[in-house]
């Protein structure tokens, strides 16, 4: 099917009213974009913050007459902003959007293939995971510092906790690497989902948990890919699910916040010098003895 579509550029504060009228106009979607290449790392909770500089792009079926919705949207918006239209090419979208993603490398025998892809190396460990809606395809520079870690490791016979397991990707490679048991917890009910089903496809068991189902006994792997201020607050709860000499893997974290979190695992845990990707952060640290 064939599209044109509005390209708007604004500020955040107008961006929702020129979506409303966009909408009202009989726009099939409309998107926000960066338009100022300003990132937003770690929102507060509850809030959907947009960047200062705003692109709205409305998409309409390519039959809608351009000067229509332009009448109209002069009635809805007072001072309406410039904006052009643009035909959008016709395409394979579906083929566009697997052709994005190859399978990728972490470390010396550890691969992540999505399900259409042959994996290129097929005596490593592969995981087959296909890119969805939760968190944690590899692609992502915190996902990857972990993977990097979990190659290098001895798993064998190890029992493993990823608290925050998303796709259940770090779970999953955990399994596959040798580990002996491997728990995914998680606060959504669709991450613990896309983990049993992924674990599935890739022919391991993985236990999968809301965190107050989680079950208390102290694991030899803890790692955990969320963002700074959970794992701030988590810290004391990871240090009673850590056995004596476990290890501890931390990411989601900014390079500036890194140290703030290091110190709040200091009283439980030897934490080592981070590990640095990009703007990125992964901490390591060992549980003290008891």
């Amino acid at each position: 099917m064939a599209w044109i579509q509005f390209i708007c550029n604004t500020t955040s504060d107008k961006a929702d009213a020129l979506s409303d009228a966009f909408s009202e106009c009989g726009a099939a979607a409309v998107t926000f974009e960066d338009d100022a290449d300003q990132p937003i790392y770690e929102p507060d909770l509850g809030t959907t913050p947009l960047w200062t500089a705003t692109r709205v792009v409305a998409l309409f079926d390519a039959e809608t007459n351009p000067d229509d919705v332009g009448k109209m949207l002069s009635t809805l918006v007072n001072d309406m902003p410039p904006y052009r239209v643009e035909a959008v090419e016709d395409k394979d979208w579906e083929r566009e959007w697997m052709d994005n993603f190859h399978p990728i490398q972490f470390g010396e025998r550890l691969w992540i293939c999505p399900s259409w892809h042959t994996p290129p190396a097929p005596d490593a460990v592969n995981i087959m995971l296909d890119p969805g809606l939760a968190f944690g395809t590899g692609t992502h520079p915190t996902t990857a510092l972990c993977l990097n870690w979990l190659d290098q490791a001895d798993l064998k016979g190890k029992y493993v906790i990823d608290y925050g397991c998303g796709s259940g990707i770090l779970a999953i490679a955990a399994a596959l690497l040798g580990a002996e048991r491997v728990i995914g917890v998680d606060t959504d009910p669709q991450a613990l989902e896309a983990t049993r089903a992924n674990a599935a496809r890739n022919g391991v068991e993985i236990e999968a948990y809301l965190p107050g189902d989680c079950p208390d006994e102290p694991c030899d792997l803890l790692l955990a890919n969320i963002l700074a201020g959970p794992l701030q607050t988590l810290a004391p709860r990871f240090a009673n699910l850590a056995k004596p000499s476990a290890e501890l893997v931390l990411s989601g974290i900014l390079e500036v916040q890194a140290q703030e979190v290091s110190d709040s695992y200091a009283a439980w845990f030897d934490m080592q010098a981070p590990t640095i990707k990009e703007d990125w952060t992964r901490l390591n640290g060992t549980r003290h003895a008891r």
